[in-house]
């Protein structure tokens, strides 16, 4: 990656690594928990899914966790559940937690396979690449981390030759790639960003995804319309309106438009009222932004007078 990762940039990638691992909003209630396809549909489970609504269309952590408790009970052999379980624990810095779910979506999915080859090497994928998370983070080794990492496109690529146009891995291996064109030098992501946009669903996070990317290429007047989509269809998530506050922000600074600034500090505070929902790693960000927005608030005025 390109030099330390700013505090956005690090939220980006949590918020990355916890999309990668588990994607899902919305299923029929008469088939419970696929969110993803129309036809053929797969049974995920109705717990897995309420957690995953929790998470990325209410924004709540605390809900999804009180899900998650009852999936382990009720859905024990879906790796979905406990790679929402570990992105939770990536983001909160609870790394032996990370650890141990890492290990359970690799056990599940691996017995997966057999039955659901698509799914099965998907989340094989995902177990790698958080357990290639933990080596990096704890470990601090990056060659047996760029291992999983091979080890990650490895099993996608094997989930890809079954079908290589279903939307759950699509979406997946979409915000996976997004975020190592976004973060790598010398790669292009219009490719990724292409592919994501033709065959990854459900739409909604599909927003959010080319929102993070165009907003960590800075390109803010292409990341805002996402954004605002994103949040049309989760109006109440603090995580998109913090999304929503910074790409304003940015465009605020950039031309010198105290109103855009004024739109972006309502969107942080829209975000911090809800606060009990969040992580401690994504509140201690948010907050910082907030103040030094203020500070700029304050800098841009003065200087007008």
């Amino acid at each position: 990656m390109k030099g330390r990762l700013t505090a956005s940039k690090r939220i980006s990638l949590s918020a990355s690594v916890a999309l990668t691992m588990a994607l899902s909003l919305w299923g029929s209630p008469t088939l419970a928990g696929d969110p993803f396809r129309q036809t053929n549909p797969h049974n995920i489970g109705a717990k897995t899914e309420a957690a995953f609504e929790a998470i990325f269309r209410k924004g709540n952590y605390k809900e999804a966790k009180n899900y998650l408790v009852e999936a382990d009970r009720t859905e024990a052999s879906e790796p979905l559940a406990y790679a929402i379980r570990a992105s939770i624990a990536y983001t909160e810095k609870d790394w032996e937690a990370l650890k141990i779910y890492a290990s359970k979506t690799l056990e599940t999915a691996e017995q997966l396979k057999e039955s659901d080859p698509v799914r099965g090497n998907l989340y094989v994928a995902v177990g790698h690449f958080l357990e290639g998370a933990y080596i990096y983070k704890q470990q601090q080794d990056p060659v047996s981390a760029l291992t999983k990492l091979q080890q990650v496109f490895q099993y996608l690529d094997a989930a890809e030759e079954n079908a290589p146009e279903d939307p759950e891995l699509n979406l997946v291996k979409g915000y996976l790639d997004l975020m190592l064109a976004v973060n790598l030098p010398f790669s292009s992501p219009e490719q990724a960003i292409d592919r994501f946009e033709q065959f990854a669903a459900p739409t909604y996070l599909v927003d959010r995804g080319l929102a993070v990317a165009y907003r960590d290429l800075k390109q803010y007047d292409k990341a805002l319309p996402f954004a605002e989509k994103a949040l049309e269809a989760a109006p109440e998530n603090p995580e998109l309106q913090y999304l929503t506050g910074q790409i304003l922000r940015q465009q605020g600074k950039k031309n010198q438009d105290l109103e855009l600034m004024k739109q972006a500090f309502s969107y942080y505070e829209q975000a911090l009222a809800k606060q009990e929902q969040l992580p401690e790693s994504i509140l201690i960000s948010l907050r910082h932004e907030r103040e030094v927005l203020q500070q700029e608030m304050n800098d841009f005025g003065g200087n007008r007078s």
